[in-house]
Order: structure tokens, then sequence, then C-alpha cells
């Protein structure tokens, strides 16, 4: 579009209209922490007005935890102050794991322990998949208006573990959501959509259909794997991993296979990163070639 539209059409219209890709999309971070919380959200997570909430933010960065605010669908004012859940996930593949533990308030996170790299994770193991949808309106409107009618949408499903979650990037690919503990994102979800990705992780699988990437790789990382996935028809979540290698990475299957993946960047047609900013060409990655090493 080039004329008054593109400044007023939400910023997800647009992107799905420009078909830009998904893969090579999704946040990175290897292990996440996921705090339930009801009441309101901050335009940013480390903004939190409660200082028990902003000081266990700030260690959760400071000791590489990404951290996600979790509420379950449509429950944002009842006793905003009450016990929440804390839950740990590791994605590292073949270990991806999520943990549990509850604390009585907000006041009792400082004496949450946020493990180190290689440390277990505190609490007691979940043994199904959390699905984690961004709702997270402060951030932008199509997160807010796609997002919570997919979550609503994914509440009358039996067997799904559902959150509405905060900021997850990409809001331009909304409705996005995020499956733990293998740490898959997805983009422009529909209910059957959404319903495929969680079917497929309590199987130890993964659906690569509207995916964005695994969150435990750097952006070539994730197009490399899911290039190699596409042209295997590998499905087990745990099979692979993606090293970095200079100008894309190195894809490495738990039988011995290992793949070269060329990344390469494009440009498309010009699009708002997210609703009311200015629109500016799209830049995404994509696999430029892969041959077998091994």
């Amino acid at each position: 579009m080039t004329d008054g539209r593109v400044g007023t059409a939400r910023c997800a219209v647009l992107a799905r209209a420009l078909g830009e890709p998904l893969a090579g999309t999704s946040p990175v971070a290897s292990r996440w922490v996921c705090v339930e919380h009801r009441g309101a959200w901050p335009r940013a997570v480390a903004g939190h007005a409660d200082p028990s909430v902003a000081a266990f933010t700030a260690n959760a960065e400071a000791g590489g935890w990404r951290l996600l605010f979790i509420r379950r669908p449509g429950r944002r004012c009842d006793d905003p102050d009450g016990p929440s859940r804390v839950y740990f996930t590791d994605t590292a593949p073949g270990a991806a794991t999520t943990t549990v533990l509850t604390v009585a308030g907000p006041a009792e996170l400082a004496d949450v322990p946020l493990p180190g790299p290689g440390d277990s994770l505190p609490g007691a193991a979940v043994p199904d998949p959390l699905l984690l949808v961004c709702t997270h309106g402060r951030r932008d409107r199509c997160c807010a208006l796609d997002g919570r009618a997919l979550a609503t949408a994914l509440t009358g499903v039996d067997e799904l573990d559902v959150w509405e979650c905060t900021h997850l990037g990409g809001h331009r690919f909304a409705p996005t959501a995020l499956v733990l503990p293998t740490g898959y994102a997805y983009g422009r979800l529909d209910q059957a959509a959404a319903v495929a990705a969680y079917k497929a992780a309590a199987s130890g699988e993964v659906e690569t259909a509207m995916c964005r990437g695994r969150s435990t790789w750097t952006p070539a990382g994730q197009v490399a794997e899911l290039a190699v996935r596409a042209a295997t028809g590998l499905r087990d979540a745990g099979v692979l991993r993606a090293d970095h290698a200079p100008g894309g990475a190195i894809v490495t299957a738990r039988d011995g296979r290992r793949w070269s993946v060329d990344v390469a960047e494009v440009t498309g047609g010009a699009r708002p990163a997210s609703c009311g900013d200015d629109p500016v060409p799209s830049r995404a990655l994509r696999a430029a070639g892969m041959r077998r090493l091994a």
C-alpha cells in the first residue's frame, strides 16, 4: 500500500498482506521464567511499579532468563496479590523441561531461586506443554485484538494448558504464541494451527506450519533448523541442534547427520514493525542453500 491506509491499518494486517516470512523471527532465549500475574501489565515487564516484581525481573535478566508475565485467559483482576505460580523452562534439545513452584504473593519473589547455567530447575516437573499466547495490548493493539481472540477460543479446547502472556516480539505476526518447554514460537495462528502446535509438543514433536523458529537458536539457526526439517521431514523436537557458522548455521542430528545451511537476508515491501510506527522495508532471513556434510 502506498496511500494513507499504511498509517491506519494494523501492523499484522499489513505484514500478512506482504507475506512477510515467519522463519527466523522467534525471540532468542534458551531459558524462560513465567510469573503468574493477574493484575495490570505495564508496557515493559522491567518497568513494574511493585519493587519486589521489578527486582525479580532485574535478577532474571541479569541471570540470562527471559521473563514473561502470564495469566489465564480473561482473568485480570481476581486477587492480583494472591498465590501465584512461577514456571521455569530450559529449552535445551533432548532435555527440554518445565518446572513450577508457587509463591504466596509478589513479595515472595525475592526468595525464588534463579539457577545459573547448567543448574537444575527448582520446583516440581510439569508433564504437559504450556501454550502462551501474547495478549500484551499495551505493547501493540494487534496482540490485544488477535491474541485475546485466539486465547479465548482455545479455552474451549480440552487438554490444552493455555495462558495469556506478555510481549513475545513480532507484533506484526499476531496472533503469536510460544510453546514450552521446547521454545518454538508461532505466528499468524488460528485455532486449528495452535491446537496442532500444542498436540505436536505433547507428543515430543514440532509442528513446523506457522513456526517462527526455536528460541534456543539465533535467528539464522532458527531458519537453518526449519529448512532441515522441511527437507527431511524430521518432527522429533529434540533431534536437531543448530550452531553458528559464517553465513548461516550447521545443523546436527542426533544420529550424526550434519548439514551446512546458508542463510541470506532479503528485503521486502514496507510495513510498520508495530502499530503506529512508520513503515520501513521488511528484512527477513531465508535459507539460500543447503549441503549435507555427514
